[in-house]
């Protein structure tokens, strides 16, 4: 639920197509692929485009903001053509995150959230295992309410609400006119656990049937009497990029979280994805359980 909640003043929202974190991510891709093809080691490219060899790992492990100029040395120094050269160059200069949504709470969020918040509203295709809670983008905020934080980790009550603030704002890529399509699989335990009220996780099972019902939206349930997988011990997330080798996964847990990106680990984790998707209720048998659910909460209000 998003009611009572605005973007500040000047900030875009939400918006779909390549944004900045994917045309850096684009640009990097390239220019790794461009130096592998010259047999340049990432000091000997830097020296001969005139920027340091740290420089040149950044861009092409897309981190931080890109100087286009410096891109243009780097595709002369690798014999790119001039066509390759324009198109990345472009990229550079477009690859700035100044307008993105979030950029008003920059300063309180962490790395780690800047980057999924990025993915979120920029990939095309997002795929979500969990085992949980309910993921993020589908909370209500009565339920996000409800979640207990370890002591350690417990905000103080003014930076709850702006943590809470943002989780609901980034439910709005899911209504713009073009979504990303959302994958979801839920273990029967997130359903059947209580959090908060009967009242409180009916409602929230109730706006899990609405979202689903969107065309963009597949939300599938896991149950028990499936038995148990290796696939699905942990939650995790599969970004979707505008072409495979794009692809983002997201593992979160109690130390911290982390972006895998080598193809090996992509692999593996599609791979577990699609077999969850195959071993879960079909969408139909998922509607039918998380309704049955929101009904017995219902009949358990305390």
């Amino acid at each position: 639920m998003t009611e009572g909640l605005t973007v500040p003043a000047g900030a875009a929202e939400p918006s779909g197509g390549m944004g900045p974190i994917m045309r850096r991510r684009q640009l990097g891709v390239r220019l790794l692929a461009l130096r592998d093809t010259c047999g340049l080691s990432a000091e000997v490219a830097g020296e001969r485009a005139g920027v340091s060899k740290a420089t040149v790992s950044r861009y092409e492990r897309a981190k931080g903001n890109v100087r286009w100029n410096q891109v243009d040395q780097l595709c002369r120094a690798y014999g790119a053509s001039d066509e390759e050269r324009h198109l990345l160059v472009e990229l550079a200069k477009n690859s700035r995150e100044d307008e993105a949504w979030w950029i008003p709470f920059a300063a309180k969020l962490p790395d780690r959230m800047r980057m999924l918040l990025a993915l979120e509203n920029e990939t095309p295709c997002i795929s979500h295992h969990t085992v949980g809670v309910v993921p993020g983008l589908l909370q209500t905020l009565g339920y996000a309410q409800e979640i207990k934080a370890t002591p350690e980790n417990a905000l103080p009550p003014q930076e709850l609400r702006e943590f809470l603030r943002v989780r609901m704002l980034r439910q709005r890529i899911l209504d713009r006119a073009a979504p990303p399509v959302y994958h979801v699989i839920l273990d029967e335990a997130v359903v059947r656990r209580r959090v908060g009220s009967g009242e409180v996780m009916s409602a929230q099972l109730d706006h899990l049937l609405a979202r689903g019902r969107q065309p963009s939206i597949s939300i599938q349930v896991l149950p028990f009497s499936s038995g148990a997988f290796s696939a699905a011990l942990s939650t995790f997330i599969v970004f979707g990029g505008p072409d495979s080798s794009l692809d983002v996964v997201f593992l979160e847990n109690q130390t911290g979280s982390m972006f895998l990106e080598e193809p090996a680990a992509l692999k593996r984790y599609t791979e577990a994805m699609a077999f969850l998707r195959q071993e879960a209720l079909d969408e139909t048998a998922s509607t039918e359980l998380i309704a049955e659910a929101s009904r017995t909460h219902l009949r358990n209000p305390k």
